[in-house]
């Protein structure tokens, strides 16, 4: 189904081949049930199903905790294969992978969260996040709600505007103020399984244009636990250091699969229009190219964040830097772009039957899904935020690694 190549991580290319076939099963599976879901905005069970049947929700747990310990590369591919099959069910597990990456990366030194990940990787759970808040919307950096902690238990109470999955999930990381006297940037994160002390009280119901099977319904969280269940390192380390990143790679991974998969459709459209008239150039063959341009775009860039997300991950000072974090914010903003613009011109292409739903060149869910891509976490947020750090850096024009 990857028509487009894969992004190669050398170190993991034996794991990552077991787990590129297993993911062709489950993307098959995905392929199937995709209208279904659209239409009815429900929760794709069958693909997460089949996602625990392949045990590919710890592929990236590391080796000594159970899981395969596949790096970014090999899970980025792996998210862009589901991505061409569904793409609610590829964010789903790309922002499932976004948790693990924070787990991976910042609990190894906690012995709880060592054994949670343990968890994670032999009963396949599956995670979510609660990082917005009513009052502060998608700023992840920000939290009104705090954690108390008093004799080793902490207690946390969160309106959560939006827990994508909440309902199915297995656990959820969730962020907070460190103590209700902290300042709403203090912050912590803590993991908060499914099967322990925990609440969700529906708030609100995910009724989208596009993206409509992740069911990002909004929760009032309450949970009480272990505190050891909070991660050691302050949230604001998480972020920068891991979230940020994976964040951005996984989300592009997921706009390009679908974007990819729209271009698969429009090449079908034009080559059956060139059968029909040897001859003759259809009109749609200036298009494609054209779409084939901004998705190798699109390929190039995603490819060059994950190596130099690779390059800095044994640098904290590096993964903390203001050059790194507009590097990855840039990601963000071109790749919610060019995708939007690679299915908007495949349309273009297929014309009526892409614009009509049940063709085999239907591109009407794909242009709804890639959508959310330039409101997920705004566009707009993000561009301010990087105009800020540029105010104080140098852009850097080297072509060297």
């Amino acid at each position: 189904m990857n028509v487009v190549g894969k992004i190669s991580d050398p170190l993991a290319s034996s794991l990552a081949e077991s787990a590129t076939e297993r993911m062709a099963r489950v993307a098959a599976i995905a392929a199937a049930s995709v209208d279904a879901v659209d239409r009815e905005g429900r929760f794709p069970l069958e693909t997460a199903e089949a996602l625990r049947h392949e045990r590919l929700l710890g592929v990236a747990i590391p080796v000594e905790l159970g899981g395969e310990g596949l790096g970014t590369a090999a899970v980025a591919d792996l998210v862009v294969q589901l991505a061409q099959a569904c793409g609610s069910s590829a964010m789903i597990y790309a922002m499932h992978q976004i948790q693990v990456a924070s787990l991976a990366t910042h609990g190894v030194t906690s012995e709880w969260h060592r054994t949670f990940m343990r968890r994670v990787a032999g009963e396949q759970l599956l995670l979510a996040s609660a990082t917005s808040e009513v009052g502060i919307g998608g700023n992840l950096r920000n939290s009104i709600c705090a954690v108390e902690v008093a004799d080793n238990r902490f207690s946390l109470t969160k309106d959560a505007t939006v827990i994508s999955y909440g309902a199915n999930a297995d656990a959820i990381l969730a962020t907070a103020r460190r103590a209700p006297d902290a300042a709403h940037s203090d912050q912590i994160m803590v993991v908060i399984p499914a099967d322990g002390n925990r609440s969700l009280e529906r708030r609100s119901v995910w009724d989208t244009l596009g993206m409509r099977g992740t069911c990002s319904d909004g929760f009032l969280l309450t949970a009480t636990g272990d505190a050891a269940q909070i991660f050691p390192k302050p949230f604001s380390e998480i972020a920068a250091q891991s979230m940020l990143a994976s964040s951005h790679i996984y989300w592009a991974a997921t706009w390009f699969g679908i974007a990819a998969d729209a271009f698969t459709r429009a090449q079908a459209f034009v080559k059956a229009a060139a059968r029909k008239q040897p001859n003759v150039t259809p009109p749609g063959a200036l298009r494609l190219s054209e779409a084939a341009a901004k998705l190798q775009e699109m390929k190039g860039h995603l490819v060059a964040a994950i190596n130099r997300f690779d390059t800095a991950r044994d640098d904290d000072d590096d993964l903390s830097s203001i050059g790194f974090a507009a590097e990855i914010n840039a990601l963000k903003v071109a790749s919610s772009e060019k995708a939007a613009e690679v299915v908007r011109i495949a349309m273009l292409i297929t014309g009526i039957l892409g614009y009509k739903n049940g063709t085999p060149f239907s591109v009407g869910r794909h242009l709804r899904d890639v959508t959310s891509a330039a409101v997920m976490i705004s566009n707009d947020r993000i561009l301010s935020n990087t105009s800020t750090l540029l105010l104080v850096s140098r852009f850097d024009t080297s072509l060297g690694a």
